[in-house]
């Protein structure tokens, strides 16, 4: 493996750890490191450097911690498969996609419109028993399966086809029919995959999933869609931005 050119300036008011940790986050971002490279251990990194190994650590841990190294036991560390990055606001996996520079592809599962299900119903305002519009896809970043995506439509919108769905992200769908979901509730958790999704996701029985259910509405307050998603861990996170209050 060869070695990255770092460049540390001592007199600098900028940490050490820092100065580190943007410039390998830089040859991430850049394409000089790519997924699944193996990256210099911390040791042979602080002798050539001149730098304290918990000054590197740290470096290296921030990077884990955004999500662009991977600590492997047995492997050691290598740089993380290209995760998609999803900011805490009213967006779809398929645009958030195409704005990372992928290749978003989907493949519809199963598309039913007379679906049951009354926790559905009563996140859409309907009552229980309704017949809802239920469509389970399967998202692509480029060859890599990367999310199971659950969702439920009014009976109105019961006249959408697969081709609809594998053209375009769904609020796209939803937009060129005159529903532009506005503002939305989401909640993000983590859970184990179950066989099935393993199998569909290609993951390992230890790997875990990211979560998400949302409830979106329109201008006027009315509920357009109700979703329950789940990505493959390694391959999505959220960043939110908070501020003191």
């Amino acid at each position: 493996m060869d070695t990255l050119p770092i460049s540390i300036d001592r007199t600098s008011p900028v940490p050490l750890y820092h100065q580190l940790a943007e410039q390998l986050t830089a040859a991430i971002s850049g394409g000089t490191l790519r997924p699944g490279d193996p990256f210099e251990n911390e040791i042979a990194m602080s002798d050539r450097l001149g730098l304290s190994r918990p000054t590197v650590r740290r470096a290296i841990s921030e990077l884990v911690n955004k999500g662009l190294l991977v600590r492997r036991r047995g492997i050691g560390t290598t740089v993380a498969n290209r995760m998609v990055h999803r900011k805490a606001e009213l967006t779809s996996l398929y645009d958030d996609l195409i704005r990372e520079g992928r290749t978003p592809r989907t493949d519809v599962l199963s598309l039913t419109t007379d679906a049951h299900d009354d926790r559905a119903a009563e996140m859409l305002g309907l009552p229980a028993g309704t017949a809802l519009v239920s469509i389970v896809r399967l998202r692509y970043a480029g060859d890599q399966p990367l999310a199971i995506l659950r969702n439920w439509l009014p009976p109105a919108l019961n006249d959408l086809t697969v081709a609809d769905l594998e053209r375009d992200g769904l609020y796209a769908v939803l937009r060129a029919r005159g529903i532009r979901p506005t503002v939305a509730r989401q909640r993000i958790g983590a859970r184990n995959a179950s066989a099935e999704e393993r199998r569909t996701l290609h993951m390992s029985k230890a790997e875990p999933l990211v979560t998400m259910t949302r409830s979106a509405y329109g201008a006027d307050g009315a509920p357009v869609e109700y979703g329950s998603h789940c990505y493959r861990a390694d391959q999505y996170s959220v960043d939110v931005l908070v501020s003191e209050r």
